[in-house]
């Protein structure tokens, strides 16, 4: 983030400046503390999430580089300016929630680093980093020696197909392996059977079992725990056991169970596909969005049109696009037209016809037509990158339930380890079980435990719901957002552009008497409006051009300031303007009292018309309700929703608009910082407050909105303040929105409940509790129970699809 200075009215300056190197929020505290007693300074407040410092300071007293100084001596550094410093990037080998903790410590450890986070269910990494300091390799580095391999983004797909085949090859062949010994499990006396078992047995320990064993060396090595550590404990204890058994090292008599071992890695392997599986399943909108890219693109040149790669257009280009291209970047109509599929970017189904002038966005599907188009933006600049960037930033994005996840898993995986310990001490020392009884006991309850689930809970159901959501035109800025917008209590909504479609319209031509032909009405209004460039002006225009009318030639044209205009048009004066202009003019307003009063009190805004000294018309215009907003409001209502209307206009037009679609409450005449206002109020009453708005002047209350929710998003949704736009100026997405967040939280609410209740449930029998009513677990069957658990979070979180046929 660069540098940014505001000029405050009085002699204060505010500095913003991008700081490096802190690694906790006691960090942001000691920066603030010391710039606080600083001479000059009257506040200092530091983001440790942004890794952001914005100072209020005298610069006559306090210079801006002293600060810069000040920071760099209490050991922290400063961007100035700043390059971007972000770096997404895919992982392999995560397991577990615990793998997802183990990650983000070891990056955080580096004072290079301030922000580290790791998706679980997407399988990739997000940190904000100090480029002066480290560079990609540095990271990757860094991802490598915490165990687990780093591949840059554009490679994660094939990675993820790469990886998915290698747990689809390690299940067959633990699965081939473990047959033989399931057959010969019996044959204890035939020394040849226990041979071939062992040597089966000893195969698959140290093949499809490995990456348990590096897994867990990996995670001890950066002193924590996971799945890993469980699954190689429970694996290395059957597989020793039996071998020592093998060897006669026990004494005579000693059972030997290599099928326990083999099994277990075959089952969690098994475990670990479907969820690969299932995980490609949950990202399916990411990768839908990756392959609508454009791999070549005609470019034409003084010589005639020739194929490039897309990625050689540069800004200015011109490109040629015919029937069933899909357009290779974002431009400007500049020869020829056709429709365009944008469901892409819109979600709406129906193409749209493009003329010159008109923009079009890489990636969506020219269905007819031959135009040319000149490049505007390319790269990471067009609309269609800027889209990917943000439904990732989104899927890596925790939402807050998710910090209940993540505190459970940094002190599962021990409890788990205790629990295995005391669970053998009990069945052996205490009730005097035989020793292999209470040794598979504490196995079951090794290889049972899933912490993975519990971390794969929330975000899987968030992949799934972003996915769902930008399947209806609606971008999700931050997953987070998804829980934020199911707890909404009120719903604030500006006017203008949200419920009004923010630009006039003629809704009413009324002749003075029916001697007045209408048309001939609308032709006078159009005439006398055609050089005008007031909205009104332009409405009149609009309307005359739709009935077929096109404005006359007139001469004498005289604009008075704010009331009308006067010019001559054939034999007659033409006066057309406000009640203002008509009592200059001297004009009554009398044979159309009762409609003027009629108009005026819907809330309408009137433009007379007079010819010579004579009213011959009123013209009537209005700002119009879009078609779905009063259904919006009415579903908004009936989903618990307080709705309230926020606008500048004044308070009769406001009253009649609000009447008409339906809102809880309203407040008129209000300026862009009043907005900001009420949001607070409705805050400080501790009610979680959404915004729904348009406009830059809307940017303030939709940033300060628990939830904000910029509609009409554009070609540059980067820019858009809020987080969740709305591609379509339709505020029926904002109640799909709230739709999508509730069912996404439900969902989340479901998994993390089956995880526990799993874990819960799973451990007690493994232990043995349930024994005595013969009810018990051998540790096979316990580590498929560990692998399926993980697989129907995933699949709990697929069936969020389903809600797709009600919204």
């Amino acid at each position: 983030m660069a540098k940014e200075t505001f000029l405050t009215p009085i002699n204060v300056i505010i500095s913003s400046l991008s700081i490096t190197g802190m690694s906790c929020a006691n960090c942001a505290a000691r920066i603030e503390k010391d710039l606080a007693r600083r001479e000059g300074v009257q506040s200092a407040v530091v983001n440790f999430v942004l890794a952001e410092l914005t100072v209020s300071h005298d610069p006559a007293t306090i210079s801006e580089e002293q600060i810069i100084g000040f920071v760099e001596e209490l050991g922290y550094g400063v961007i100035r300016p700043e390059p971007d410093g972000e770096l997404t990037f895919g992982v392999q080998g995560l397991h577990c929630a615990s793998c997802v903790n183990t990650l983000e410590k070891k990056l955080l450890e580096n004072p290079a680093i301030t922000t580290a986070v790791v998706n679980l269910a997407a399988e990739t990494g997000f940190v904000r980093f100090d480029p002066q300091q480290l560079g990609l390799a540095d990271i990757f580095s860094i991802v490598h020696s915490a165990g687990y391999n780093p591949v840059e983004l554009h490679g994660v797909e094939t990675a993820h197909d790469d990886d998915l085949r290698s747990q689809r090859n390690w299940f067959l062949f633990s699965l081939l392996a473990s047959l033989p010994i399931m057959f010969t499990m019996g044959l204890h006396s035939n020394r040849a059977a226990m041979q071939f078992n062992l040597l089966l047995a000893t195969a698959v320990q140290f093949s499809a079992g490995l990456i348990f064993y590096r897994g867990a060396w990996s995670a001890l090595k950066n002193r924590s725990t996971n799945m890993d550590v469980l699954v190689a404990l429970g694996t290395s204890a059957a597989y020793f056991y039996s071998l020592a058994a093998y060897f006669g090292l026990l004494g005579p008599h000693h059972e030997v169970f290599f099928e326990t071992s083999v099994m277990l890695i075959a089952f969690i392997r098994l475990g670990k596909y479907l969820e690969a599986r299932a995980r490609g399943k949950a990202s399916e909108a990411l990768k839908k969005l990756l392959h609508l890219q454009a791999d070549k693109a005609r470019l034409v040149t003084e010589n005639g049109e020739k194929e490039v790669p897309s990625s050689v257009i540069r800004v200015g280009d011109v490109v040629l696009v015919r029937a069933g291209d899909i357009i290779p970047v974002d431009g400007e109509v500049i020869k020829g037209g056709g429709a365009v599929d944008e469901s892409m970017v819109t979600g709406e189904s129906l193409p749209v016809l493009k003329k010159p002038g008109d923009s079009v966005s890489g990636a969506t599907v020219s269905s007819n037509g031959v135009m040319q188009i000149r490049a505007t933006r390319i790269g990471e600049a067009t609309l269609l990158a800027q889209i990917i960037r943000m439904v990732r930033d989104a899927q890596g994005d925790k939402a807050p339930i998710q910090r209940f996840a993540d505190a459970v898993s940094s002190w599962f995986v021990p409890l788990v380890i205790l629990l295995s310990a005391a669970t053998f001490v009990i069945w052996y020392a205490v009730l005097s079980r035989d020793f292999l009884t209470a040794f598979r006991f504490a196995i079951t309850v090794l290889v049972i435990a899933c912490p993975c689930a519990m971390g794969l809970a929330t975000p899987t159901a968030i992949m799934v719901g972003s996915g769902i959501a930008l399947g209806h035109g609606i971008l999700v800025k931050r997953g987070s957002a998804l829980e934020t917008i199911s707890r909404v209590q009120v719903l604030m909504l500006d006017k203008t552009g949200t419920l009004t479609r923010g630009t006039p319209e003629m809704t009413d031509l009324v002749p003075v008497a029916r001697s007045v032909d209408p048309a001939k009405l609308l032709e006078c209004l159009a005439t006398a409006e055609a050089y005008s460039t007031h909205p009104l002006a332009q409405a009149a225009i609009a309307a005359a051009r739709n009935a077929g009318i096109e404005p006359g030639r007139a001469d004498g044209f005289e604009e008075r300031g704010g009331i009308g205009i006067t010019c001559r048009y054939g034999d007659f004066q033409l006066a057309v303007g406000n009640e203002r202009l008509m009592a200059e003019l001297g004009i009554t307003l009398a044979p159309l009292a009762k409609k003027r009063a009629e108009l005026t009190a819907a809330g309408k805004s009137l433009v007379y018309v007079a010819a010579g000294n004579t009213l011959v018309g009123i013209a009537a215009f209005a700002d119009t309700l879009k078609p779905g907003s009063a259904q919006a409001v009415a579903e908004l209502r009936r989903m618990g929703i307080t709705t309230c209307m926020i606008t500048g206009d004044h308070a009769d037009v406001a009253a009649i608009v609000a009447k008409q679609v339906g809102v809880d409450t309203f407040e008129a005449e209000v300026m862009p910082d009043r907005k900001l206002e009420v949001v607070k109020e409705y805050q400080n009453r501790n009610i979680i407050v959404g915004m729904v708005g348009d406009g830059i002047n809307d940017a303030p209350a939709l940033a300060q909105a628990d939830i904000g929710i910029a509609i009409g998003g554009g070609t540059d949704v980067a820019k858009e303040t809020g987080d969740i736009v709305l591609m379509r100026s339709d505020l029926m997405d904002a109640v799909r929105s709230i739709s999508i967040g509730r069912a996404t939280l439900a969902k989340v609410k479901q998994n993390l409940f089956w995880a526990l209740f799993y874990n819960i449930l799973g451990i007690p029998v493994a232990a043995g509790m349930l024994s005595g009513y013969g009810i018990s677990l051998k540790p096979e069957y316990a580590g498929l129970a560990m692998a399926f658990s993980s697989v129907s979070v995933v699949l709990n979180s697929l069936l969020l699809k389903r809600i797709e046929k009600s919204i």
